[in-house]
C-alpha cells in the first residue's frame, strides 16, 4: 500500500505537468498566483472588477497587478467585460481557456488522490 505522504508530490507533479503543457500558455509565478486568486473568487460567485483587482492583492502594486492582468489579458487566459451602466467599469473574466486550465489544475488534485487507492 502506498504512503499518504506520496499524494502531495504526486499532486505537486500533475500541476507541473498541466502548467508546462502546449496547451495552455506559460505563466510566471505573479501570473499564477494572481489567476489564482482570481479563480477564487469567481468560484465564489464574485464579479471582479480592475480597480477591485489592484487594490485585493496586497503582495503586490496596484501597478504590477495592473501589468499582469494585462499580460493575462495578453497570454488569452483572462478579459474585461463592461458594466452594464457604467462603462468606465470593467470585469475581470476568465476566458475558456483560463477555464479550462484550473479545471486541468483541479483535476490534478483528483490524479494524485486517485492513484492513492489500493
Amino acid at each position: 500500500m502506498q504512503h499518504k505522504l506520496d499524494i502531495y508530490p504526486k499532486f505537486l507533479s500533475h500541476v507541473l505537468q498541466v502548467r508546462q503543457s502546449s496547451e495552455f500558455p506559460q505563466l510566471d509565478p505573479h501570473e499564477e498566483r494572481l489567476l489564482d486568486q482570481l479563480a477564487t473568487s469567481w468560484t465564489q460567485g464574485k464579479k471582479i472588477t480592475v480597480l477591485f483587482a489592484m487594490r485585493k492583492f496586497d503582495d503586490a502594486s496596484a501597478s504590477t497587478v495592473h501589468r499582469r492582468l494585462k499580460t493575462l489579458r495578453v497570454k488569452g487566459m483572462l478579459d474585461l467585460e463592461l458594466d452594464e451602466d457604467d462603462n468606465r467599469v470593467k470585469y475581470i473574466v476568465p476566458t475558456d481557456l483560463a477555464k479550462s486550465y484550473i479545471t486541468a489544475l483541479g483535476q490534478s488534485v483528483v490524479m494524485a488522490a486517485r492513484s492513492e487507492r489500493p
